[in-house]
């Protein structure tokens, strides 16, 4: 480990982007539509090897290299008629790899159309090709219908072990991904479900879900390894969004780390006493934001490493998925890796939503770095870079040498994406709320004000980061001169507990006024220009979208509505059945309701839908479209066949979506574009 510290911190250039010589030059459709170059870079555990997905057009191969040889043909292999998501080495040899089709379910007279995503394994030669768990057919046609659908789930990759996973697929299972040797390891439970094991791979923790005269609850389950019996240390009423999980084991099999809200606005993480079944010492919180998790080194057997210890913390900051390191090797490691990029903080103005307090810290406002894979010995280390106008890079540190693996959009021009900063704005009723502003480039674009897009994020329940937008809505916006407001409006969670649950039943009332504030706002900044503000949302900000042309006294020019929900209290009578749905959000999904007003809007709306899409049904669109038309108004409406909840199955589809996103903007919007 040492030999890989003094590497990092001797004889290296430091790796800084050269400024732009020439005027910015926006992005293709098809270069924001295309797959990044290369994506999903892995180390082997023994550092021997690396593997990625390289793009060929519609298509995803895997490529493996020799880590000492980079410069060698690399072997390549994919796998036909599906899409590859994402490879992984779960083994020295052996990898998993994400995969997703297309999958047409036959029901009586009827078809539904949707997307499965299966987990495979193959041996680096790509020769052996199988499913985790293969239990052959049951000769039941309806189980083995469905278990074409679904994947065992991994529990844990036994890091330490050279051979064996632990899978969940029913019950829990170890397998040896060699053999296929597959070992019954524990009996599940209805009603119970997210097992999680321990470092030595002990299954430890579960929850249970279940209801009461008080309602649906959530009970975190701790194992006995001696009786083998559960015991209830915890019991959340799903109605409170009361968060309290296990997330981590110490050295001390008496202390765990929990992360909990329990009587706070924030999610912070703790220590906890398995026996005295209560909340120890505070180990992370942060002032304005959620705490989201552990880093923990998945090798036990380098002590000189970090010892298979918790290295580090994480929250959910601007960036999303922050780390604030524990371990001193990481934070040597972290300070050299800064160095080495040229990754420096700067101060960012941040207030809590919940007591309006405002404080300045520094962070990564320009470009922060993840640790995305590495060896056991640390000899080996895959880094990745990026920020809001810097689309992702990836380097291999190999023994303490860094060199570049790939750019992964190496044709999009930074310079033209703009720029992307934390603000915050008041609502009307005094809130602050917080919301990512995207400017164009002024080389570009000329000075400000700007025409500009409102772009609420779905969910609601989610919340948007700062980093590179994988969507390309954001880019495509602002590389057109458009500047971009992403609102974190009321109900929005990730942001404390107390703008979460300020938006229960204020659907297309006080969860809108905080998007038409913010437009308001950005008038005030002089970052918009008056008349020439859009609203665009896909899912729940689709909804939103949809509600933008019915209220009165509207700032709008236009709205674009991509799967937005136009019927609230049909969509919620499709879930009521679920009883963790229907307390979890009971009070939360009210307020206006699209449907019965659409023939009332008083400006133009395009409308887009996936046909595969099994979040929001195809349906929810067209009943909004039929009525809309009765308005007056001028309304576009696209239908795409492959297209899900997002995700297009092919990067013409994806691209399609976007020209007509494009063309509306600057074309369309009732005449002349925004």
């Amino acid at each position: 480990m040492k030999k890989v510290l003094i590497g990092l911190g001797l004889g290296l250039t430091t790796l800084v982007a050269s400024p732009a010589l020439s005027k910015p030059t926006p992005p293709t459709i098809e270069q924001l539509a295309a797959f990044p170059t290369f994506a999903s870079f892995t180390v082997s555990p023994d550092g021997k090897h690396l593997a990625a997905l390289q793009a060929f057009g519609e298509d995803r191969h895997i490529l493996v290299w020799d880590t000492d040889n980079l410069q060698a043909k690399p072997v390549e292999f994919g796998i036909r008629d599906v899409k590859i998501n994402s490879v992984q080495f779960l083994k020295n040899d052996v990898l998993g790899v994400a995969i997703w089709q297309p999958y047409d379910d036959r029901l009586g007279d009827g078809v539904e159309k949707l997307f499965i995503s299966k987990l495979k394994l193959v041996d680096l030669a790509g020769k052996n090709w199988r499913d985790p768990v293969d239990f052959g057919r049951t000769h039941n046609e309806t189980l083995d219908k469905f278990l074409q659908t679904v994947t065992p789930e991994f529990l844990s990759s036994l890091p330490d072990d050279p051979d064996n996973v632990l899978v969940q697929w029913g019950d829990i299972f170890k397998v040896n991904v060699h053999t296929g040797a597959t070992r019954a390891v524990m009996r599940t439970e209805l009603k119970a479900g997210d097992y999680k094991a321990d470092r030595e791979g002990n299954i430890r923790i579960r929850h249970k879900y279940d209801e009461d005269a008080k309602g649906f609850f959530v009970a975190v389950q701790l194992r006995d390894p001696k009786t083998e019996k559960w015991d209830t240390i915890s019991k959340s009423y799903v109605r409170e969004r009361d968060v309290f999980d296990i997330v981590g084991f110490t050295e001390d099999p008496n202390i765990a780390i929990a992360t909990s809200n329990l009587g706070e606005d924030k999610i912070g993480l703790y220590e906890y006493d398995l026996a005295k079944r209560q909340l120890g010492a505070p180990l992370f919180k942060h002032q304005m934001f959620d705490a989201d998790g552990l880093m923990e080194f998945k090798y036990k057997g380098n002590k000189a490493a970090a010892g298979g210890e918790i290295i580090g913390v994480t929250y959910d900051g601007p960036n999303g998925g922050d780390v604030v390191w524990t371990n001193p090797t990481f934070e040597q490691l972290d300070q050299q890796i800064r160095a080495l990029f040229g990754i420096k903080k700067a101060p960012l103005r941040v207030v809590d939503p919940a007591t309006g307090k405002e404080t300045t810290q520094q962070y990564d406002t320009e470009k922060f770095y993840t640790i995305t894979s590495y060896s056991a010995d640390l000899s080996k280390i895959v880094i990745g870079v990026q920020g809001h106008a810097t689309p992702p890079e990836f380097y291999l540190i190999n023994n303490g040498k860094p060199s570049l693996l790939a750019k992964q959009y190496p044709d999009i021009d930074p310079a033209s994406l703009g720029t992307t900063k934390l603000v915050y704005y008041k609502a009307r009723d005094g809130l602050d709320i917080p919301a990512f502003l995207t400017t164009p480039n002024v080389e570009l674009c000329g000075a400000g004000p700007w025409k500009a897009v409102v772009h609420p994020h779905g969910g609601p329940w989610a919340r948007d980061h700062m980093p590179y937008d994988w969507s390309s809505w954001v880019n495509l916006m602002s590389s057109r001169c458009m500047a971009v407001l992403r609102p974190q409006y009321r109900g929005s969670n990730g942001w404390g507990k107390a703008l979460w649950k300020a938006g229960d039943a204020e659907w297309g009332q006080k969860m809108q006024d905080d998007k038409d504030d913010g437009a308001k706002w950005m008038i005030e900044q002089k970052i918009a220009q008056p008349g020439h503000i859009a609203m665009f949302g896909f899912s729940y900000g689709g909804y939103a979208s949809m509600v933008a042309p019915i209220r009165p006294n509207g700032i709008y020019k236009c709205a674009i509505a991509g799967a937005g929900v136009s019927d609230i209290k049909r969509i919620w009578a499709a879930y009521y059945d679920n009883p963790y749905f229907r307390d979890h959000q009971k009070d939360t999904v009210k307020g206006l309701n699209p449907v019965e007003h659409a023939d009332k809007i008083q400006i133009p709306v395009m409308v887009f839908q996936g046909m595969r899409d099994r979040t929001v049904p195809p349906e929810q669109s067209q009943w909004y479209v039929e009525k809309a038309k009765k308005s007056g108004q001028k309304v576009e409406y696209y239908e795409f066949g492959d297209y899900a909840h997002g995700p297009a199955w092919t990067r013409a589809i994806l691209a399609d979506t976007l020209h007509h996103i494009e063309d509306y903007l600057t074309k369309g919007c009732g005449g002349g574009g925004l």
